[in-house]
């Protein structure tokens, strides 16, 4: 597909202020997801790394989704014309803890809109960055990563995954069924249908199952840092490389350093499905 970015590039620069409360109840959820003992969060906690995504939900009206379940294209996001989007990586500053009954502004600006040529077709990547504040200033700075692609071609092979690393000291299993998926899509209100509806995800995507959310995997990694590490995350920043199906358990990984820590998510076939590192307050 001929993708016109001159067409798109206006785009950069367009800004979006969205404001919210940082309220208990999701938090009381997001444990129950990670596994976590039961607890009641209180005004003035922390909130646990990945939670932002919780907030600043802006939920489209039914009649202005796309038929891949998020909104049509063309608002804050430029119009890209290719049918896949995918969450492709990010990276994430933490300059102090958000906490429970903070009220928070975000601000959002496009940054960068590029085209890139890879061996199933054209990509086109918007990097979107975040600012989240309250009252005691600027909290959180996120750029976002967004992957748009062609459709996929019948037949066409796929490129072959890398190989994780073979050895971590950190590691955990989970078993992602359909009801996590659905948990998380409900939590952070992701109407992408590649999380929750098999035939579309099967058959117009092209994919082998449903597919695990990119930033749920970046979660349970900062969770693995939160339950082995026992430091604050001052950096994080995480790529996906290739997809996590439902059903297929994976393993999370990671290699301490002196400042932080290597980590990854490989599949049942050992495969790299996400690598990230992170940094932490203070010394080990």
């Amino acid at each position: 597909m001929n993708v016109d970015i001159d067409q798109l590039r206006p785009w950069i620069g367009r800004r979006s202020i969205s404001a919210d409360s940082l309220t208990p109840a999701p938090l009381r959820a997001f444990s129950a997801l990670l596994d976590d003992e039961p607890s009641v969060p209180a005004p003035g906690d922390p909130l646990p790394p990945g939670a932002h995504w919780l907030y600043f939900l802006e939920p489209a009206r039914q009649s202005e989704l796309g038929p891949d379940g998020h909104p049509k294209r063309g608002g804050f996001l430029p119009p890209v014309p290719l049918p896949r989007r995918m969450w492709a990586g990010g990276r994430l500053e933490f300059a102090r803890p958000l906490r429970i009954g903070e009220a928070v502004t975000r601000t959002s600006e496009i940054r960068d809109v590029t085209l890139k040529e890879g061996r199933t077709g054209a990509m086109i990547f918007v990097v979107v960055r975040h600012e989240v504040a309250g009252t005691d200033g600027v909290a959180l700075v996120e750029e976002h990563d967004i992957v748009y692609r062609e459709a996929p071609q019948p037949g066409a092979a796929l490129p072959p995954p890398k190989p994780a690393p073979s050895f971590g000291l950190w590691r955990r299993t989970v078993r992602p069924d359909s009801v996590l998926l659905f948990r998380y899509s409900a939590l952070t209100m992701n109407g992408h249908r590649i999380h929750y509806d098999h035939p579309y995800a099967v058959g117009t995507e092209g994919y082998r199952g449903l597919l695990v959310h990119g930033p749920l995997i970046a979660t349970l990694l900062m969770d693995l840092c939160r339950r082995e590490g026992g430091r604050a995350l001052t950096h994080f920043e995480f790529r996906g490389l290739s997809p996590l199906i439902a059903g297929e358990p994976f393993t999370l990984s990671g290699t301490p350093k002196d400042d932080g820590a290597e980590l990854w998510a490989a599949g049942p076939d050992g495969a790299l499905a996400m690598s990230a590192n992170a940094r932490f307050a203070g010394p080990r």
